[in-house]
Parts: structure tokens; sequence; C-alpha cells
């Protein structure tokens, strides 16, 4: 076995920069190492779209992992969710919950996403400088979830210590138990929305809980506790990924001045800059297959039950794929990134996503002329997900 590898997603040091480490990945079969049990990383561009793509070999199903495992019975309580789940449950699943993300329901979002944008942009425009996590990245998408569910905006401190709470169990290693805080929050996640659910079935609006209790109470299409389920995988996904968007996105734009003072000056620049922002260095790092039979991938052979990390982050610099694929470069020609997944498990949420970011820098950039990072020099500080990436602070100078 090679030992030029180092890949460890519990080193603190290694989730603030994993880039430098994945450059031994390249031009290569996927690596096989066994940490706490049998892992193929996967960072080449074609290997990843190509299990990506092939549902049938790649279960996406976590009940082989006792740690996901775990995680998957304290959020889910072992309900099947579109995230994890194959076929024919995931098709089932998707069909009903993609009406949360049709083109006019995402279109008729964006007057109300530019309207909480400017509200938290004016709350912190008499400041020096902004805490660009706390005040717009992490409340914006939570606003904009919670009012798609139909729950109050005001309570998205509260989604957002549920959400830090559970996410942040990606950094319990294996075989050790959940911390208490994340079972409490999780319980307590439920406990709400399970409230909200049987609220809207005594007093149904035209929210999407109400959508979903009708599509499950009419046609028995989904079960009481897939149902919940998919409302705590909607607050969790829709929000932690596009504030790691807003956040990494912002993070690139500071660091490469240039970048910035260019989509400055052409604004239409913009949905090929968020392009590039979740490509360079995407919201979501990896994500997990299992192998129920022997399979090759990029000339490997992978025994059955093994982790198959598919890690996006490094596919999406793979250099065979990728012209200087480490420069952050917004004139790029879209080229596939992998940053929303693909196959039949690509992102439900990407549009809205792509939405958010655009209306939140194209915002910024406009309100603010004089952006730019507050501490250019200093050390980013991220939050303790490998999973998913995103920064815990970061502050910009807007005068």
């Amino acid at each position: 076995m090679s030992t030029d590898v180092y890949f460890n997603p519990w080193d603190e040091a290694f989730r603030a920069n994993p880039y430098p480490h994945y450059k031994a990945l390249y031009g290569r079969p996927p690596h096989l190492l066994n940490m706490f049990f049998q892992m193929a990383l996967v960072a080449c561009y074609d290997d990843a779209a190509a299990i990506l793509k092939d549902y049938e070999r790649f279960s996406s199903s976590q009940k082989k992992n006792p740690t996901f495992d775990e995680q998957e019975r304290t959020l889910f309580a072992g309900a099947a969710t579109v995230l994890f789940s194959d076929p024919p449950t995931q098709m089932r699943l998707r069909r009903l919950m993609s009406r949360a993300f049709t083109p006019k329901r995402i279109r008729d979002l964006e007057p109300r996403i530019r309207e909480l944008t400017h509200a938290l942009l004016d709350r912190a425009a008499g400041k020096s400088e902004i805490e660009i996590m706390s005040d717009l990245a992490t409340p914006l998408p939570v606003m904009v979830i919670a009012e798609m569910l139909g729950v109050p905006p005001l309570e998205y401190e509260q989604f957002k210590h549920w959400s830090d709470r559970i996410v942040e169990s990606d950094n319990t290693p294996p075989g050790m138990p959940l911390p208490p805080d994340v079972k409490q929050a999780a319980n307590d996640l439920r406990a709400y929305f399970g409230g909200e659910i049987e609220r809207r079935r005594r007093e149904p609006g035209d929210d999407l809980i109400s959508a979903l209790v009708a599509a499950h109470d009419e046609a028995e299409a989904l079960s009481a506790d897939e149902l919940l389920a998919f409302v705590i995988l909607l607050l969790l996904a829709g929000n932690e990924t596009t504030t790691n968007l807003i956040g990494n996105g912002m993070l690139a734009l500071g660091r490469n001045p240039e970048q910035l003072e260019m989509l400055r000056n052409d604004p239409s620049m913009m949905p090929r800059a968020v392009e590039e922002m979740l490509r360079y260095d995407g919201p979501v790092q990896a994500t997990v297959r299992h192998n129920h039979e022997p399979v090759e991938i990029g000339g490997a052979s992978i025994a059955p039950e093994t982790m198959v990390f598919v890690i996006l982050a490094a596919a999406n610099r793979d250099p065979a794929h990728f012209r200087r694929p480490d420069v952050f470069d917004i004139t790029r020609e879209p080229e596939g990134h992998l940053a929303f997944g693909d196959g039949i498990h690509f992102c439900l949420g990407a549009a809205l996503a792509r939405l958010e970011g655009a209306i939140a820098f194209g915002s910024m950039i406009e309100r603010f002329p004089r952006l730019r990072l507050a501490e250019p020099d200093a050390a980013p500080k991220y939050k303790g997900s490998y999973f998913l990436r995103g920064l815990s602070a970061l502050k910009v100078a807007i005068n």
C-alpha cells in the first residue's frame, strides 16, 4: 500500500485544507485503506462521475455502516429518505419531493429572497465590517427554508442551533456514541416538526408542509415517518449547503480580488462565478456509496461492503478534467462540476442554492463597492464537519 496518501477527516488541520492531500490520489486507481472500516478513496473525476450514475452497483443506503446508521436512526428514526435510499424507494420519494423545487416555485421565491437579503444587509450596513456567516450566510438560507415550510423565520436561530449540533456529529469517530447534545438536538427537531405536521392537518395552509401532508393523507404516497424525515432533511440540507456556498464563495472572491473586481464590473458573469465557487471549494466535500458485490473502479478491485468515499471536491480539481484546477477563475467555461452530485441523487435544491448564492453575492457587491476581506492573511475558521465544508466565521470590510 502506498504511504504518500494522507486522509483523516477527523484531523482538524486536514479538514481546514484537504486539497493538497488530494493531489496524491489523481492519475491512479482509488486508494484503499482501513480506517475503522474498509474504505476506497475515489478522487478522479471520471471514476467519481461513473459511480454517482451507477446506483445499481453503488448503493446510497447507509445501513451497512454503524456510524452512519446511528446518525440515521437518531435523526430519521429509520424512515427512508431520498438521500439515503435506492430505487424504487428513492424514485418514489424524489418524485414527490421534487414538487418543492419546481421552476415556478423557485421563480416565485426570488422576490422574497431579495427582500430578505436586503433586510439582512440593511441591518449590517452601519458597521465598518460584516461577519459574513452570522450576518448573512447563516440566516438567509434558514429563513428561506423556514418560509417554504411555513414556520416563523424568526425561529431561525433555534433551527440553526439544532442544525449545527447535528452536522457536527460527522466529526464523531466510528465506534463512539453520538454526543448527548447531538441526540437532544435531533429529538427536539423531530418533536418540533412533528407538532407542525399535526397542526397542518388541522389547519392546512399554502406552505410546503401542508402540501406534503395532503400528499400523505390523500394518496398515502408518503408515510408519516417519511414525511417527518423529509421535512428534517430539507431544513438541514437546504440551509447548510447554501450557507457554505456563500461563505466559501466569499472567501474565494476575497482571496482573489481581481476576480471580485471583474464581477463588480460585469454583473452578468454572476451565474458563471457561482459555478466556479461550487467547483473550486464546494459546500459538500464527499458523499458515500456502498458496493454489495465485488467491483472494479479505475483499475482497483473493491471488495463487497466497502465504504466508497466519492470525494466530490477532489474530482472538481482533477487536472485530467479541469485546466488549472487550483486557480479560482470566474471566466472558466462550465465543465460539469460534481458539487451537486450526479445521476439519480443530483441535488433537488440545486436551482434554489444557485439563486440564493447569486442574489447574496450580487446584493453585497452592489451595496458595498469596497467589499473585501477584513483579515486577508488570517487562517479561515471552519466548522467541525468534513462532509459539509463550511466556515464558522469570516469578516469582510465594507467601508
